[in-house]
């Protein structure tokens, strides 16, 4: 009995403990909250970046987004590859940079992000600016992290680390033969083989038309990493070919082979590039240098707007979830909407990193570009590591089309279906019994029983007539054959450089690439000042604190200029006086107003 009382007040003492945590951590939170918000909408007094000799730091270890977050979280994040497209690019023309220091991947991240800094890099470097690259090993069999940084003028490694970048691989999950043993039975249509979603679903590995599109995919972005490496080092392709497919080596074999060019640690590689860049060089993270930019362009500029969509697609309104970003239909249409009716925009990027999603969303989307085009706004699509199925679709419509030779592409087709649970329900005792009203295909979607032939027939023919819409939609946009396109769809995945030979894209390049588009649509010069402005705005500082808790924007305002007001000398000088007045036994009071 008292080994139960002491079990039983143990258990709650543990609950109370375990909820006192969690509300002094949400104190915490909220409290760091605001200081970023009043920080960010504060004037800034951020440490001023120095005058010349800048060695930009740039760390690629930490995963980042395509696009930035517009997580009210976003702060804590690093640059997202737009970003760094930008900061890079600023680099390459301000004198006061004077080189770049990279800390590489190690083991992997996603391809496109891979080329668009090796890319980024190389035009840093080609500008007359050092890029030094240090890697703690290339580790993990894949090539991209090699790729990223092979657009540096040196690469070093730590030389107890070991080059194991060799190739590329994927490994599928498929959970047929998982649901066989518990009695599940998938029933999904697809449009058409190559939509191999579903077959992760209904199969217990690949299937010939899988396997097929999965390696040419993958054959084509080692071919585009392996190129670009040996054009950025100078070597010849077939014999860097050899050299990386043999591995893996040691650190001293990849720099006797020529695969590295020094061996150290990160510290010596820092000390290397700031000596290269001049005796007052001086480090800077390139996240402090993005966000102290250059005079601003005036008022009256020419805006490009940026329309930014990122993550599955949703009808409704787009959100940064803990589940990640997802493209909400209403919120994208509504931003190029808003683009498309602004006087001073002259063209519009819309920068797609999605797998898909909602055909329905999709569609919404779609029309809202052909609306923007209707006005008279360019657009431009900018496809970032993945802009497939849904992705792809929302692109279609677009003045011009800019991927980068990795990105996953094309995937047009479509798939769906459902799980039938009645038996492994029944296994363990459970009964799902359904009951309905009206028409048959009132219960086309209940897991608890199969499709009839009419079900089958009727979910089928509604799937078919969305590829075909998907398919009609793309040769309208794409301005080619329905036959051709239907011959090149069939749901596989292409790689950039694929889709530019079958005609689904019209140019291989990053951000940058799609911004020196935009100018020539709108007819603007390449020197000519503008403003890119995001659609819509991103909510920063106190907005996005007000968004997340409901928290009063004037009230942390007033708070604000009360914490500024404390901090003045005037303030400083009347708090000390009352402090000594008061150890004297006085109060120091302001006199009271008489309402009159």
């Amino acid at each position: 009995m008292k080994q139960f009382w002491l079990t039983f007040f143990g258990s709650i003492a543990g609950v109370i403990a375990g909820a006192i945590l969690c509300v002094i951590f949400v104190i915490f939170l909220i409290g760091g909250l605001i200081g970023a918000a009043l920080e960010s909408a504060a004037p800034s007094d951020a440490p001023a970046l120095p005058g010349r000799a800048m060695v930009l730091e740039l760390d690629l270890r930490t995963p980042r987004l395509d696009q930035p977050s517009a997580s009210p979280f976003a702060f804590a994040e690093p640059l997202s590859i737009v970003e760094l497209s930008q900061a890079l690019e600023r680099a390459r023309t301000d004198s006061r940079v004077a080189a770049v220091f990279v800390r590489a991947n190690t083991v992997s991240l996603p391809a496109a992000h891979a080329e668009q800094l090796h890319t980024l890099l190389a035009r840093v470097s080609e500008a007359g600016k050092p890029v030094i690259a240090h890697a703690q090993g290339f580790e993990g069999g894949s090539v991209l992290p090699y790729f990223a940084v092979g657009g540096a003028d040196e690469i070093w490694m730590q030389d107890s680390a070991s080059f194991t970048a060799v190739g590329l691989s994927v490994e599928t999950l498929f959970l047929g033969g998982l649901f066989e043993q518990f009695g599940v039975q998938p029933q999904f249509v697809q449009f058409h083989e190559f939509k191999n979603a579903a077959d992760t679903l209904t199969q217990t590995g690949y299937t010939e038309a899988h396997r097929e599109a999965t390696l040419s995919w993958l054959n084509s972005i080692h071919d585009t990493a392996l190129a670009a490496i040996a054009r950025s080092r100078g070597a010849d392709p077939a014999r860097l070919r050899e050299l990386v497919e043999a591995g893996p080596y040691s650190a001293e074999q990849a720099l006797d082979l020529g695969l590295v060019d020094r061996l150290g640690h990160v510290a010596a590689a820092r000390q290397s590039v700031l000596d290269r860049a001049g005796p007052n060089a001086r480090l800077v993270d390139i996240a402090l240098y993005h966000r102290q930019p250059a005079s601003p362009a005036p008022a009256q500029a020419p805006v490009i707007a940026l329309v930014e969509a990122q993550g599955g697609i949703v009808t409704g309104a787009s959100d940064s979830g803990l589940g990640g970003p997802v493209i909400g239909g209403d919120t994208l249409a509504d931003a190029i909407d808003a683009a498309a009716s602004d006087a001073a925009v002259r063209a519009i990027i819309l920068r797609i990193d999605s797998p898909g999603g909602s055909a329905i969303a999709s569609d919404q989307i779609w029309d809202a570009v052909m609306r923007a085009r209707q006005a008279g706004k360019p657009v431009i699509a900018s496809m970032g590591a993945t802009a497939a199925s849904g992705g792809y679709y929302i692109a279609a419509p677009a003045d011009r089309i800019i991927a980068q030779a990795t990105t996953l592409t094309g995937s047009i087709g479509m798939y769906g279906g459902k799980l039938v649970a009645d038996e492994a329900l029944s296994r363990l005792g459970l009964n799902l019994d359904p009951l309905y009203v009206g028409g048959e295909f009132t219960l086309a979607q209940s897991p608890a029983q199969s499709w009839s032939e009419a079900q089958a027939a009727d979910y089928a023919r509604l799937a078919e007539d969305v590829y075909e819409d998907f398919t009609l939609k793309v040769s309208e946009g794409r301005d080619m054959p329905l036959a051709r396109i239907q011959q090149i769809a069939r749901g596989r995945v292409w790689t950039g450089a694929q889709a530019l030979e079958l005609g689904l894209v019209d140019e291989l390049g990053g951000f940058d690439a799609a911004l020196t588009s935009a100018r020539a649509l709108a007819g603007l010069s390449e020197t000519q000042r503008i403003r890119l402005q995001r659609f819509p705005a991103r909510p920063e500082g106190l907005e996005a604190l007000q968004a997340l808790f409901g928290v009063s924007l004037d009230t942390v305002q007033s708070a604000q200029a009360l914490n500024q007001l404390l901090q003045s000398p005037q303030a400083q000088t009347l708090l000390r006086e009352q402090a000594r007045l008061q150890a004297q036994g006085a109060e120091l009071t302001a006199p009271t107003e008489t309402p009159r």
